[in-house]
């Protein structure tokens, strides 16, 4: 593993991650803030801070909500059943293909780490064709 993809993850990580797959576009939603897509279908989103995320100590919504889409539950309760993990979610994504981070546990996942989330989400959102094609550069020579 590289310096680069075993150093601590960054908000700045998820956005260059984000961008660098192919055939993504960003859109703002609520409070500009940004959602990623590809063919019209988002991956990754920054939340703006909703009821169901909250501190369970004060009650006070999380204001740095990231939400990145998953293939299936499987892959969903593979990131969040392990209570030390970063990843959570709420009642509010039952049966939805994603899982919730917040922004200021993103250093404890590496870069790497973080990359695998985001390309997973890029192909869990993406055409067949486009995934396949993205996959098979990948492994080209």
């Amino acid at each position: 593993m590289s310096d680069e993809a075993g150093r601590p993850a960054t908000v700045d990580d998820v956005h260059e991650l984000a961008l660098a797959m192919p055939h993504v576009t960003v859109v703002h939603g609520s409070g500009e803030n940004p959602v990623y897509q590809v063919g019209g279908r988002s991956f990754v989103f920054f939340r703006n801070p909703r009821p169901d995320a909250v501190d369970p100590g004060t009650g006070e919504r999380y204001p740095d909500v990231i939400v990145f889409w998953v293939e299936s539950e499987a892959d969903k309760q593979a990131l969040v059943q392990d209570g030390t993990s970063p990843f959570f979610t709420t009642a509010h994504f039952d049966g939805h293909p994603s899982v919730l981070v917040r922004a200021c546990r993103l250093g404890e996942l590496t870069r790497g780490e973080l990359a695998e989330v985001v390309q997973d989400a890029w192909l869990s959102r993406a055409s067949k064709r486009r995934a396949a094609a993205w996959l098979s550069s990948r492994s080209a020579p």
